[in-house]
């Protein structure tokens, strides 16, 4: 089966991005007749080098992304996949030639297609008296053994447009431009991992990986690595990563060792998530500084992709001052990260926390029995939302992302965590503002703000007194606060219900002569009635009131777990 992809024709998608990025950037014309693009102010560079690469489509933003002042003149777009066409490249270089350019350097990458592609255009247009010259570019670091064909472009191919662009902008001349860029080239390195292949427009995927498996090695047109490997954690894979290649022992190792100072580019090979990205960029920064390394600079982002392939490549270049000046030039190429121009390693990452300012008088201090009775209730509530973690992410899963009972078993396991850690506060007030801390740091979630909304505000009360009258008060101010800021009300599928419910049961605490348990009782029954009702109810507020109510066959898992709450109180009560 063919995989979907948002496009109006398979035969014209390449055609179609490139007007689309030409569209968007006043900076960018197309060449006519041609699947090319070039600076807008082309006929202003007369006496400089025009630098010209490109390749097959589908490794946006490569390589029209990286069109612009300071790094390249142009770009050819082949189909996806696919090397240009020889006549739109010698177009190109006569475009740039006629434009008054100071000869044109071709950057391309290691594959057949694009060397003999390229090297066609480029002999024709030295027959036609033009001065061209061609880099070959494979940074490609997976393989132990070297063949004939050499190490294939990847990511590195980027590094060599920004260097290559800095030089033509301070008007280095043709020959030195390639020197230069040649030798940069030789101490680069590329590896990339991925967790799938990816799909040419109209085909099926080009390889398969089972769900335990990543390719290691891999290319950027979907072909297949140098081996699989079993799934593993981010920092395993890139330790395993860079264990390859800086490895002497294989022969495209790029030569990184302690103390050596480089560029790390973590690049998104298309479809992998900027949180994944983030987890693999802080892996691959430890684990070179823990080898000695110094990063001198990083940049993280998406430079040369593989369609929607959901994978990362890592590239290392060895840099010294005189390279960085080189990297850190100012180019107006859309694709190219706003880099900081600093050293990565030897900054301070952190900084201390905030002290926190002092409680402020509590009148009930002295008076630390409630509090102390909350500890097994607690304990009680906590064991109960554990066992209750499968039951709730599988009613969220009708109407949410399924993680209400991973979010409430969190909170158990941090209330757990601190009652082992040390005693509790003296009193009721200082006991639920200290948990509401608590669940707005290791909750998370809308539960999370939630519930610590309901016990900051719910702690006032309890502040003067600590009898059955103010427990009813801090119920109504826990609430007045959840509904303020929540903008839930009774009867909207939320959590709210089953508190609500349990609320106007809990108006009987203020009566003179209340009995706690009896009151509590008939609370909790409210409450649970209230859960079990949410099911024949339309969401009104929540992720759940965005899909279609018919699909709410289920009772809310928030109202559920907060039902299940207040029972587990009444019984740590009762016992």
């Amino acid at each position: 089966m063919t995989s979907k992809k948002l496009m109006n024709s398979v035969t014209g998608c390449a055609d179609d991005a490139l007007a689309g990025l030409v569209a968007c950037n006043p900076n960018l014309q197309l060449l006519q007749g041609h699947r090319v693009a070039l600076r807008s102010d082309l006929d202003s560079l007369k006496g400089q080098v025009a630098l010209l690469s490109g390749g097959g489509s589908g490794h946006e933003p490569a390589h029209a992304g990286f069109i612009g002042k300071g790094m390249l003149t142009g770009v050819i777009a082949g189909a996806v996949f696919t090397s240009p066409a020889v006549g739109s490249i010698l177009a190109a270089i006569r475009a740039v030639a006629q434009a008054g350019t100071a000869g044109t350097l071709l950057i391309v990458k290691n594959y057949t297609g694009d060397r003999l592609n390229f090297g066609l255009a480029r002999e024709q247009a030295r027959a036609e008296g033009l001065p061209v010259e061609m880099v070959v570019i494979g940074d490609d670091s997976a393989f132990t053994v070297l063949k004939k064909a050499g190490r294939r472009g990847l990511c590195g191919t980027v590094l060599i447009h920004k260097v290559a662009g800095a030089l033509a902008e301070a008007g280095v001349g043709l020959e030195e431009i390639t020197r230069r860029v040649s030798e940069v080239a030789k101490v680069m390195g590329t590896l990339g991992v991925s967790l799938s292949s990816c799909s040419v427009p109209g085909s099926k995927p080009t390889f398969e990986l089972s769900t335990d498996e990543v390719e290691l090695g891999l290319g950027i047109h979907g072909e297949a690595g140098v081996r699989r490997i079993k799934m593993a954690t981010a920092d395993e894979i890139v330790k395993l990563m860079l264990d390859h290649m800086t490895n002497p022992s294989n022969a495209s190792h790029v030569p990184v060792q302690s103390g050596s100072s480089v560029v790390l580019v973590v690049n998104n090979l298309g479809g992998l998530s900027f949180l994944e990205l983030g987890i693999v960029a802080d892996a691959a920064v430890r684990a070179l500084e823990a080898r000695g390394v110094k990063i001198a600079r990083a940049l993280v982002g998406t430079f040369m992709s593989a369609l929607e392939m959901a994978g990362v490549s890592l590239t290392l270049l060895l840099a010294d001052e005189p390279l960085l000046k080189l990297i850190d030039a100012e180019t107006s190429a859309s694709g190219w990260t706003n880099t900081v121009k600093a050293s990565v390693t030897g900054r301070t990452r952190s900084r201390a926390a905030p002290t926190e300012p002092p409680e402020g008088p509590d009148s009930t201090a002295a008076r630390g029995s409630a509090s102390k009775r909350m500890v097994p209730v607690l304990e009680r509530v906590c064991t109960t939302l554990l066992g209750l973690e499968e039951h709730l992410n599988a009613l969220d899963r009708a109407a949410g992302d399924g993680d209400c009972g991973t979010t409430h078993s969190r909170a158990a396991t941090a209330i757990q965590g601190w009652l082992k850690a040390g005693p509790s506060p003296t009193s009721p007030a200082q006991l639920l503002s200290r948990l509401s801390v608590l669940l707005l740091e290791k909750m998370g979630g809308s539960s999370g703000a939630l519930y610590g909304l309901f016990l900051t505000a719910a702690a006032q009360p309890l502040r003067t007194k600590t009898d059955l009258p103010a427990w009813s008060a801090a119920m109504d101010a826990g609430l007045e606060a959840m509904q303020r800021y929540g903008k839930a009300a009774p009867g909207d599928r939320t959590m709210l219900d089953s508190l609500w419910a349990a609320g106007q049961e809990l108006q009987a605490w203020k009566s003179p002569g209340a009995d706690l348990l009896q009151v509590l009782t008939k609370a909790v029954k409210s409450a649970e009635a209230a859960a079990e009702a949410t099911k024949h109810m339309e969401a009104g507020a929540g992720r759940a009131s965005y899909i279609s109510s018919a699909r709410l066959d289920q009772p809310d898992p928030g109202a559920v777990a907060a039902a299940a709450i207040l029972r587990a109180i009444l019984e740590a009560l009762q016992s």
